[in-house]
């Protein structure tokens, strides 16, 4: 057993466990001294339509290595979708401990429709159990014995039996215990650790690595000969045509990010899970950086996306629900990295959702995956746009793109006047 296991295992009956249910987050915990019973609501929005003969299974990766419990459990929900009967219902799980950073495991909820889908799903799991170290395994036992049913965890790794009742929710989103350097990054070292730490198991990482700066962030602070201004929003607000506007009114440079002498590994990273993802386009936000440093002293440098997309979307991903769950304003989730450029001015282009669309509609594009969320979730496009608003250091400051064009050039001409003495 790793240490990973049996750390968690030491201190598990002080855990809390969430499981998304139709839309919802249930919490539960432990409690030996006043098992759970059905008709508490929340165990029952978990366990209520479970039939009486079957069973419920979690699943949790407790790798101790952080890169290699992701990659883990990224590819497990494929291996358990695959191999699982056709029954069984899965669920995004976590554990944590409360209000303790990095104590955060993630897993799997199975429930079993039948008798004979929770023997397939029990044989298919200690099969597993006696190959991959990483994972922790609990089943979930009904007590019938009872006017009032109770339900009960059974820890297989040490073999427990456990109450269950409910837990109230945090005062924050479990996954924010979990973001810094994991789902967010906050130094260019940090994001350049993850690729070196895979760079013997995905050749893409050290081709991203032989393109790094050795020293990191960007070159001594020191004021721009011209401004640097980013442009950031949804797609289909009108950032390219802004973008080659200001290019031919102020004689600027654009730049993008992640930049494109990565962008060929691009599609390669959206396949892993977020930890890699995330330290991607953090490593191009850096190397984007590199390139403003060597062009502002010639010409206005203005960048299609840059930090607040790549913390937005990470922070919006990884915490579901409503926009309340999201980190409060203040938090340092929102800080800009230390040693990352700072640009002039950032620019937030807004837009109506149903003209957004029709303009997605024009383009006669297919959609990439977070353009669909965006779509197919309103809950997931709320989170990024509060996201967005929240990043301090700079903040963005929203123009409303409904306008025509040149209405909207305009409109970012005068910030540019009044924000950058242009």
């Amino acid at each position: 057993m790793s240490r990973r296991t049996m750390a968690l295992l030491s201190r598990w009956s002080s855990r809390v466990f969430s499981v998304e249910v139709d839309g919802e987050t249930v919490y539960f915990k432990i409690n030996d001294n006043q098992p759970g019973k059905e008709g508490k609501q929340e165990v029952r929005r978990l366990f209520g339509a479970v039939q009486k003969d079957s069973w419920c299974y979690s699943v949790f990766v407790s790798s101790g290595d952080k890169i290699q419990s992701a990659r883990f459990h990224w590819q497990l929900k494929d291996k358990l979708l695959n191999a699982l009967p056709a029954q069984c219902r899965l669920s995004p799980m976590s554990s944590f401990l409360p209000n303790v950073k990095d104590s955060l495991v993630h897993g799997y909820f199975l429930q079993t429709a039948s008798r004979e889908s929770s023997a397939a799903t029990e044989r298919l799991l200690r099969q597993w159990l006696q190959l991959d170290d990483p994972l922790l395994v609990c089943s979930y036992l009904r007590d019938n014995r009872e006017d009032s049913p109770q339900w009960t965890q059974h820890l297989w790794n040490h073999q427990q039996n456990h109450g269950i009742v409910p837990s109230q929710a945090p005062p924050y989103h479990p996954a924010t215990l979990n973001l810094i350097n994991s789902d967010v990054f906050y130094s260019f070292q940090a994001a350049r650790c993850v690729f070196e730490k895979c760079a013997d198991i995905i050749p893409e990482a050290a081709s991203v690595l032989e393109l790094l700066p050795r020293s990191g962030g960007v070159e001594p602070r020191r004021e721009p000969d011209f401004p640097v201004i980013v442009l950031e929003g949804l797609d289909a607000t009108g950032k390219t045509t802004l973008t080659e506007s200001l290019r031919d009114t102020l004689g600027a440079t654009i730049l993008r990010s992640p930049p494109q002498c990565i962008s060929p590994w691009r599609a390669r990273f959206d396949q892993e899970p977020p930890i890699l993802r995330r330290a991607f386009y953090a490593l191009g936000n850096y190397i984007t950086a590199q390139q403003i440093c060597r062009q502002t002293s010639k010409t206005p440098v203005i960048i299609d996306r840059f930090w607040h997309s790549t913390a937005s979307y990470a922070i919006a991903t990884a915490l579901s629900g409503p926009v309340c769950d999201l980190p409060a304003e203040g938090s340092e989730l929102y800080c800009w990295p230390s040693d990352l450029l700072q640009p002039s001015l950032v620019v937030l282009l807004t837009l109506d959702p149903e003209e957004r669309k029709r303009r997605l509609r024009d383009r006669g594009q297919g959609e990439t995956k977070e353009e669909h969320e965006l779509e197919s979730n309103l809950l997931f496009r709320l989170r990024v746009e509060e996201a967005y608003r929240r990043i301090s250091g700079p903040t963005c400051i929203s123009v409303d793109a409904s306008s025509s064009a040149e209405q909207v050039l305009q409109q970012v001409l005068l910030l540019i006047k009044a924000k950058c003495h242009l």
